[in-house]
């Protein structure tokens, strides 16, 4: 994957890897017609870490890491992330509101010269019974987020034996490295 072919993107399908030690992810594009493309990274996170960190990188072979998430606390419900490049330089940040979470997960997101981004479930019926009803904790999920009142993406995740999600990309000017960070954090994180 490159860093410019990722950016060009307004749609992303992420699918999780069933795996006993690790949640994996892959990133793929969409094609116009609404298909699944090419491999566009590869995202793992280590299971029961004191300190959360997902190393994405541009295939499943793991050689070529190209950006990740890390937080910046141990075990915190309410911790902060940092998303950074191959080398380690800022893309921007995400961290759960815990309060407004015990009902409808919402999350912040922050870009540089961008603005904060909030995105939150948007069905708060859904919402609830995901964590009330232990047994309804499959139910899909729709998140919006947004700047101001404006629409930067919203990521969707899909029926299915897999976790499956689709992104899509509203504003050209966010990155597409931290919208796929936060888009597998909601994933790898949201039962925090």
């Amino acid at each position: 994957m490159t860093v410019d072919t990722l950016q060009t993107q307004q749609q992303l399908i992420i699918r999780q890897r069933i795996r006993l030690m690790v949640n994996q992810y892959e990133i793929h594009a969409v094609t116009p017609d609404g298909q699944e493309a090419g491999l566009l990274a590869f995202a793992q996170q280590k299971r029961m870490a004191f300190k959360e960190q997902v190393t994405l990188y541009a295939d499943d072979t793991k050689q070529v890491p190209v950006f990740g998430f890390k937080a910046r606390q141990r075990i915190d419900l309410g911790a902060t992330y940092d998303v950074t490049d191959a080398n380690g330089a800022a893309i921007g940040l995400f961290k759960k509101n815990f309060k407004e979470s015990l009902i409808r997960s919402t999350w912040h997101l922050e870009q540089p010269g961008f603005g904060e981004m909030i995105g939150r479930e948007t069905n708060q019926l859904v919402a609830i019974l995901r964590r009330f009803v232990e047994s309804l904790s499959w139910l899909p999920y729709h998140f919006d987020f947004v700047l101001a009142d404006r629409p930067v993406f919203s990521v969707v995740k899909k029926w299915g034996l897999r976790d499956r999600y689709v992104v899509t990309i509203h504003d050209p000017q966010v990155d597409r490295r931290l919208v796929a960070a936060m888009s597998v954090a909601l994933d790898a994180l949201q039962a925090r």
